[in-house]
């Protein structure tokens, strides 16, 4: 992992600028104050406020009030998305849902990380794309830099740490396919 690394582009370095610091301590504020507090069935309220923070969100989307979303302005919502309860989206990079996804309960999306093989121990941050019509499962993890195709089915409290095939059911730790999924 450490070679891949040295040949990271900048902009999937971790970068924290004074404005960037201001923008999330701000999110934070209205994350705790409006987001987390609003009753389970004001979709559309917490749709709004990902929205002022730059989000990208379809139509029908069922964000839950306790899915915790570390940087609005890096996730984009296909139409008719739902984030579970207790759902942590790490957005340090872009974290894209495709139409109809469900991440349920518990499920978390890491988008950053370290490089452990280097001395200065530096943040890097991956994009997660998630394809249309697909499925994480309770508690599953999802890693940095990691692609899960169209209609896949990623079982409950897997490890994900490289791309998914599309219209498979994928499980374990670590994630691996294993079987074909129907099309519909």
């Amino acid at each position: 992992m450490s070679e891949m690394l040295k040949n990271v582009d900048a902009h999937t370095q971790a970068s924290f600028s004074l404005k960037h610091r201001l923008a999330r301590l701000l999110w934070d504020i209205v994350y705790f104050v409006l987001f987390r507090p609003s009753p389970i069935p004001m979709y559309s309220w917490r749709s709004f406020l990902l929205l002022i923070f730059g989000a990208k969100i379809g139509k029908g989307c069922h964000v839950y009030p306790c899915a915790k979303i570390w940087a609005p302005w890096n996730l984009e919502l296909g139409d008719y998305v739902c984030v579970g309860r207790g759902t942590l989206c790490y957005s340090m990079a872009k974290i894209t849902l495709g139409d109809k996804v469900v991440i349920s309960q518990g499920a978390h999306l890491c988008t950053g990380s370290h490089d452990y093989e280097n001395p200065r121990f530096p943040l890097y941050a991956r994009p997660i794309k998630v394809g249309a019509s697909s499925w994480i499962a309770a508690e599953a993890f999802v890693s940095p830099g990691v692609a899960i195709g169209e209609g896949a089915v990623i079982g409950a409290r897997s490890v994900v740490t490289k791309d998914m095939p599309a219209w498979t059911v994928c499980a374990g730790n670590p994630c691996r396919p294993i079987k074909l999924r129907e099309r519909y």
